[in-house]
């Protein structure tokens, strides 16, 4: 693997019985950068951080984790890594302050820099008064930043997060958003992060989307939107295949669901010119919006399909 990747896949798969979770991932994520995993539910992107993480042995395929082979060398890989994952890694019984000792210890980290790094971490969440508090009496939001707390207290390298911010509002993904940027800024971090949130993956390096276990796009976000389309005319109507027989042959193939056509239009003024008049009037809304993540994310499953 190349000095310059924390994370490389060659055709990596995990096959359950006849499910293939992942088909032949190919992935080079380079030291100190920021990407995304995107897709829905079984797409297959858990599956490949567990994998990535030692947690799952691959059915096929190769990958290194900080120049470390995740199948011949998993205890280094587990050294070099930090991993937040959907299921919270905390002990309920246990308090706040214990689940970061019980950690730190796993990490090998001596008491003394142990409660020096504990302590930061729980001023930095706003945790210090909850310390000796078990975890089974705090707010999902106080517990997912006790669990980011956690995977980062070892500062490893290499940080994987599964749908870190799930679940919580938007105060406390901001704050868990702010802490990972200054991780990243700060220590040279490499994040991996998987997300339904599109907003959280703007400011990737670059991102997948997946589907099936396999990969349907890949690239910078804005090269990804650019790709797809500069804007998106939605139509909200109760004739949706009216408006399509109608604008088909201006834009092209519309995107439709629930009585809604979306268009992707590459001229924002040849779009708004060549509005039929007529449609106009039986319509529920025309609206001309910049395209985003989601709509990449809606055009790629559907040509995937």
């Amino acid at each position: 693997m190349p000095n310059a990747l924390a994370i490389e896949t060659r055709s990596l798969s995990k096959s359950y019985g006849c499910l293939l979770a992942v088909d032949a991932l190919d992935l080079s994520v380079a030291q100190g950068s920021f990407f995304g995993l995107l897709g829905r539910n079984g797409s297959g992107k858990t599956t490949t951080l567990h994998m990535l993480s030692t947690l799952v042995r691959p059915s096929a395929g190769q990958a290194w984790v900080g120049g470390y082979e995740v199948v011949r060398q998993p205890v280094a890989v587990r050294r070099a890594i930090g991993v937040v994952f959907q299921e919270s890694a905390l002990d309920r019984t246990l308090t706040v302050v214990e689940n970061l000792r019980f950690a730190a210890a796993l990490a090998g980290l001596s008491p003394w820099i142990a409660r020096q790094r504990g302590e930061e971490l729980l001023k930095l969440f706003d945790l210090t008064e909850k310390r000796h508090a078990p975890v089974s009496t705090l707010s999902g939001g106080m517990r997912r930043a006790l669990d980011i707390a956690r995977g980062v207290l070892h500062r490893p390298p290499i940080l994987f997060l599964d749908e870190p911010t799930i679940g919580l509002d938007v105060i406390n993904r901001r704050q868990i958003w702010r802490f990972l940027h200054r991780l990243r800024t700060e220590e040279g971090s490499t994040l991996m992060l998987s997300t339904h949130y599109m907003d959280e993956v703007e400011g990737c390096d670059e991102v997948v989307f997946m589907k099936g276990g396999k990969t349907i796009g890949q690239g910078r976000p804005a090269a990804l939107v650019s790709g797809v389309a500069s804007f998106i005319l939605e139509v909200e109507t109760e004739t949706p295949a009216l408006f399509a027989q109608e604008l088909t042959p201006r834009f092209g193939e519309p995107l439709a669901e629930e009585g809604r056509l979306q268009f992707r239009i590459l001229d924002r003024d040849f779009a708004l010119s060549h509005l039929p008049s007529h449609l106009k009037h039986i319509t529920r809304g025309i609206h001309l919006r910049r395209a985003d993540l989601n709509d990449v994310y809606l055009w790629l499953n559907r040509a995937g399909a």
